[in-house]
């Protein structure tokens, strides 16, 4: 459940909300005249988010070589290949 705090909170309970986006390791999304304005959340959970973003992009990026017809080789295939050169 998204936890949502006015935006006065980010002035008046300041330690309050960095605790609770490190607690509940969730984003706190913040209001201004009861409209969503921001989003607050810790590092962590940001930079994980950035991960998962590059992720989908490299997926989506693998995707698209497959479906152009890229060269692909097997998962037994290419585990040969990197044991070959890890034990030269």
């Amino acid at each position: 459940m998204p936890i949502i705090r006015p935006i006065s909170d980010m002035r008046n309970k300041f330690n309050a909300i960095s605790e609770m986006c490190h607690q509940e390791n969730e984003p706190v999304f913040l209001t201004k005249n009861g409209q969503g304005d921001l989003v607050v959340m810790s590092i962590e959970l940001f930079e994980k988010q950035q991960a998962l973003l590059d992720l989908y992009q490299k997926l989506g990026e693998a995707e698209a070589e497959s479906m152009a017809g890229a060269q692909v080789i097997s998962h037994e295939e290419l585990m040969t290949k990197l044991r070959k050169k890890t034990n030269v």
